[in-house]
């Protein structure tokens, strides 16, 4: 499997959905039933350019990857607030899916890169 190109496309994933993120706020939070939260939304949305860019600039650098699973673990946290304000909204469970997802895929590609680099994986010795 080629996880530079992985990485690079994980780059390319990440600016687009920091473009969702940043233009999209007011809709996003509506959709999430978070109105008045459209500042966390575009912050969310720097924090994926910031890794979107770090990813295009070196896609086969595995910690930028693992940058991006910690992201997904606030992602996941913050998703899991606004289930407990709705738990009936098919967007939050849809945007859990979807961020769950998107974490497994940066775990595989952050693991395979540190095995084609020889890095250490963070919890192994």
């Amino acid at each position: 499997m080629n996880y530079k190109a992985l990485g690079f496309s994980l780059g390319i994933f990440s600016l687009g959905l920091a473009a969702v993120e940043l233009f999209g706020a007011k809709k996003i939070a509506r959709a999430l039933d978070a109105e008045g939260h459209e500042g966390l939304i575009k912050a969310y949305g720097a924090r994926e350019a910031a890794a979107g860019a770090a990813l295009l600039q070196a896609p086969a650098h595995g910690a930028r990857v693992w940058n991006r699973v910690l992201g997904d673990g606030l992602d996941i946290a913050t998703l899991g607030a606004a289930l407990r304000n709705s738990p009936r909204n098919k967007a939050v469970w849809a945007s859990l899916g979807f961020v769950i997802g998107a974490t497994a895929l940066d775990v595989l590609v952050a693991m395979g890169l540190d095995r084609s680099t020889g890095k250490t994986i963070p919890g192994q010795a």
